[in-house]
């Protein structure tokens, strides 16, 4: 696994934001809950597809994405509903529904290769975005690590606040692990309960890149190098731009 350097920029990067980046590649190269690490990397590779497909380009000038003609433009190492997933999630994802949920998981897809697919799109893109702005290349995709994913469902799993099941705080066991920062965890944190291990690898990198868990609600600190206020500006920007309510 190549060390988190990014090579080609001047630009300084904190180490514990080097080493998250080093840390969540080396885990989407693992076996995951229900995928293996060689499908998982295949995802990583099909994300990074996605963002010059035409057909996704085709989907987010039209009126409604219902109905337009054509097909994904694929690498071709993943199946059709793992493509669809993808390419939607990735390209016009103000726009999903319930609906189309459904339908990706009546095309063969579990439920919880659904919810790892999307934890691995919020890690990928959370890194590619990185480097992005850094103005070097892509992180090159890592080898894939052998052996059987856990297949581990938490049994407080269900279907009630979202499309797919959740695991509330008060149905968390012992047996699926540290989850949430308090029991009063938002629905942000929920989003993956359904896979523990996705939760943890999220959240693992994106407190590395905005603020750890325990001081978010703490306003008058700041652990970075701009102050609170300044972070909150530029979170809330981004949030805009990008048509996020949350």
């Amino acid at each position: 696994m190549p060390q988190q350097s990014f090579p080609g920029t001047d630009l300084p990067v904190r180490e514990d934001l080097s080493e998250a980046h080093r840390r969540a590649w080396a885990a989407i190269a693992a076996p995951g809950t229900w995928l293996s690490g060689a499908r998982r990397v295949a995802v990583a590779a099909e994300i990074r597809r996605a963002r010059d497909c035409a057909h996704c380009a085709r989907i987010r000038a039209a009126l409604s994405p219902e109905g337009v003609p054509g097909t994904h433009d694929t690498l071709g190492e993943v199946g059709p509903a793992e493509v669809e997933l993808i390419h939607r999630v990735v390209g016009d994802p103000g726009r999903l529904s319930e609906r189309w949920s459904q339908a990706v998981l009546a095309a063969g897809l579990g439920e919880g290769e659904y919810v790892e697919i999307v934890g691995l799109i919020a890690m990928v893109t959370m890194m590619d975005t990185f480097t992005r702005a850094l103005g070097v290349p892509d992180t090159p995709l890592p080898a894939p690590r052998a052996g059987e994913p856990t297949r581990l469902r938490p049994a407080g799993a269900r279907r009630k606040a979202a499309w797919l099941p959740i695991t509330e705080p008060e149905d968390a066991t012992e047996a699926d692990g540290p989850m949430y920062p308090s029991p009063k965890a938002g629905y942000i944190y929920r989003a993956l309960s359904m896979v523990p291990q996705s939760l943890r690898d999220y959240w693992a990198l994106a407190n590395a890149h905005y603020l750890p868990g325990p001081v978010i609600y703490r306003f008058d600190q700041s652990v970075r190098a701009i102050g609170r206020p300044q972070v909150e500006l530029i979170a809330a920007r981004v949030s805009a731009m990008h048509q996020c309510a949350y």
